[in-house]
């Protein structure tokens, strides 16, 4: 089991520094002049070498990918002054002379072009939104995909079970910024009278007033749109699973016992249909906050995504490198654990 785990962990190092060098050479060289980018085509020289300065844009390529793995690491070599102290806040392990030495620090990843705000700030403040939206679909997609499953195979062949599939494979089939466009305009503009909802809000708003308050109301729309998706899957998955358990011999044998149908779906069926359920949806919250992104930017919900395509829109490469990054490695993460986890409950999977 150790051995399984360290190569598990291993592989998604692997994976990390893939996606590092993956997104420095599509978002520092590939540009071209990230400054002119960030600036616009009308910016004196003067300007354009302050700024290339500023963020040492005006080094060779190798030098600035060097100089952001060191940033990133959390072992590195760094200036031991106070400036440096500031930016990195780290921990000094080793002096290899009075002004360098190798620390341990957080991953830095660097500042905005446009705030001068860190960038870890920025994804801090934003996370939460991200989370609360992704857990919020993840539970509607499961809830009503397992009942929505469930009832389906209840009523085989009835005319409540063809409606459900034609529904859920409408659902798998829509994209969701499609479907959120569609339920925004729907629920938060035409309906919006009868809902109460609007088409865009976050989980705070302020009022000029009492200040910042939490708005829950602002959550249904956009967790509907981010689970449609998953929902449907979730139905179909539970249906299926839930056919194949009610043919199973141990089924006939406690209908013989006289069980009520509840208690033999509930107690016997549902109980053993919802493994295979279980492991499809385990790694999912990681891919509904990868989703969330055209999500949230519709909605205006002020989450991860909203505020990565709001950064290429304005070429603040620095936060769109570090939130492509945190988001690989929160599916590193996730995928991680439910591997170990895999490997705890079956041990056939170590072998494998």
């Amino acid at each position: 089991m150790s051995f399984f785990i360290v190569r598990r962990l291993v592989s998604g190092f692997l994976v990390i520094a893939g996606i590092v060098l993956v997104v420095f050479f599509l978002f520092m060289v590939l540009p071209g002049d990230p400054a002119r980018l960030t600036l616009g085509q009308r910016s004196d020289i003067s300007t354009l070498q302050a700024v290339n300065k500023e963020f040492g844009l005006d080094k060779p390529k190798r030098i600035q990918l060097l100089e952001y793995l060191n940033d990133l690491s959390p072992l590195s070599y760094n200036e031991l002054t106070n400036e440096s102290q500031t930016k990195y806040h780290y921990l000094v392990l080793i002096r290899v002379n009075t002004s360098i030495g190798l620390v341990l620090k957080w991953p830095y990843l660097r500042t905005s072009y446009q705030t001068r705000q860190k960038v870890s700030d920025i994804l801090i403040e934003a996370l939460p939104n991200t989370i609360v939206l992704a857990l919020a679909a993840f539970i509607i997609a499961s809830v009503f995909g397992i009942l929505i499953g469930l009832l389906a195979a209840i009523y085989k062949g009835s005319v409540f079970e063809n409606i459900i599939m034609i529904i859920a494979n409408i659902g798998i089939s829509v994209p969701s910024f499609f479907a959120a466009i569609i339920i925004a305009w729907v629920f938060g503009f035409l309906l919006s009278r009868y809902t109460g909802l609007s088409m865009t809000g976050s989980l705070y708003d302020v009022d000029p007033f009492s200040g910042k308050y939490l708005s829950l109301e602002n959550l249904v729309l956009p967790a509907i749109a981010l689970g449609v998706r998953p929902l449907a899957i979730i139905a179909q998955l539970t249906r299926s699973s839930m056919l194949d358990v009610l043919n199973n011999d141990y089924m006939r044998t406690a209908k013989a016992k006289g069980l009520g149908k509840a208690a033999i779906v509930i107690r016997h069926g549902l109980r053993n249909a919802l493994n295979p359920v279980l492991t499809a949806v385990s790694g999912w919250l990681a891919s509904l906050m990868a989703g969330a992104f055209f999500i949230e930017y519709i909605f205006g919900w002020r989450g991860l995504g909203k505020i990565t395509v709001d950064a290429l829109l304005t070429s603040d490469l620095p936060v769109v490198m570090g939130s492509v990054l945190f988001i690989g490695l929160i599916f590193v993460v996730v995928n991680i654990f439910v591997d170990i986890l895999y490997g705890v409950l079956d041990p056939r999977v170590r072998v494998n």
